[in-house]
Order: structure tokens, then C-alpha cells, then sequence
């Protein structure tokens, strides 16, 4: 059973270690996305934002697990446990998968992008006045300022490609 339909949170989190889960979810949805764009776009200026906004929501979701951990000791000794009996091959390889699209539909990713960071901003802010605990709040706060910057990047680099106006910004 998934908590997502359409990639968007059905439930309301009570306790505050699964709005914690709920702003992994945000995350993970996040990295596929930009993983997915950057992986259908041969434009390196695109890729390098896209790459570096990835990168930081791979960064939130490990500040939100950590932050799980502490606060869910189940979930913390299920980790124990994890990283004593899971091996994985060192080795292994990545895969790496590229579809040309056209430049409408990169724009549209850039766009579904925006809508996702905006989204998570509400999110978390949502979160953010729910929660007791000082750490999370700061938590929350630091990726709110990190998912702000983003809708920023994201825009500039949707202005800079569309040849089409977005009202009075510049």
C-alpha cells in the first residue's frame, strides 16, 4: 500500500516521527524526479542545476532519517540490524540510462520541478509550526531555505530556455 496517490501525501501525520516520514517520501520523489530529468536532457547547464538540486535533496533526506532515528528507537535499532546483516557489492555499477526529449518536454520537467519544490516549502512549513522539537525545526528550516533556493535556480534557468515570458520577473 502506498501513503502517495499522484506522488501527493493521503493521510494526515499525527505523530511527528511520520511527518519526519512524510518529508522523506517529499525527497525521495524529489531525487527520482531530477534523476529522471537529468538522465533524458543533454544540456549541461540544465544538468548541472538539476545535479546540484538532486544532490541536496538527497542531502534532506538523510538529515530527516537521522533525525528518525533519533527520535524512533525502533526504527534505530532496525538500522543496527540492517547494517550488520545487509551486504552489498562494492563494486557494483551505476546504470545510466539517456533519452533524448524534445525541449518542450525538458521544459515541462523543469516546470513540474518548481511545482515540486514549491510543494515541499508548504510541506514543511506545514510541519514546521507542528512540531515541538528544536533540532527538527531547524532541520525543517534549513531544507525550506535550501527547497526556496531551488524554485529560484530552477526559474532562472526556465527563463533563460523558454522562449516564452513569465509576466514582470526578470
Amino acid at each position: 500500500m502506498s501513503y502517495t496517490t499522484d506522488r501527493q501525501p493521503q493521510g494526515l501525520p499525527y505523530c511527528f516521527t511520520n511527518k519526519l516520514r512524510e518529508a522523506m517520501i517529499a525527497e525521495l520523489i524529489a531525487i527520482n524526479d531530477y534523476a529522471y530529468h537529468i538522465s533524458r536532457s543533454d544540456i549541461k547547464d540544465i544538468n548541472e542545476v538539476l545535479y546540484h538540486i538532486m544532490e541536496d535533496e538527497k542531502r534532506h533526506y538523510g538529515m530527516f532519517l537521522k533525525l528518525l532515528r533519533k527520535y524512533d528507537p525502533v526504527q534505530y535499532s532496525r538500522y543496527i540490524e540492517a547494517k550488520e546483516h545487509v551486504e552489498l557489492n562494492k563494486n557494483a555499477k551505476h546504470i545510466n540510462i539517456r533519452e533524448k526529449h524534445s525541449e518542450d518536454s525538458l521544459l515541462n520537467f523543469i516546470r513540474l520541478d518548481i511545482k515540486g519544490e514549491l510543494e515541499a516549502i508548504i510541506l514543511y512549513e506545514q510541519h514546521l509550526i507542528e512540531i515541538p522539537h528544536k533540532d527538527i525545526k531547524q532541520t525543517f528550516i534549513d531544507v525550506i531555505a535550501d527547497e526556496k533556493e531551488h524554485v529560484e535556480e530552477l526559474t532562472l534557468v526556465l527563463m533563460h530556455y523558454d522562449k516564452d515570458k513569465y509576466g514582470p520577473i526578470e
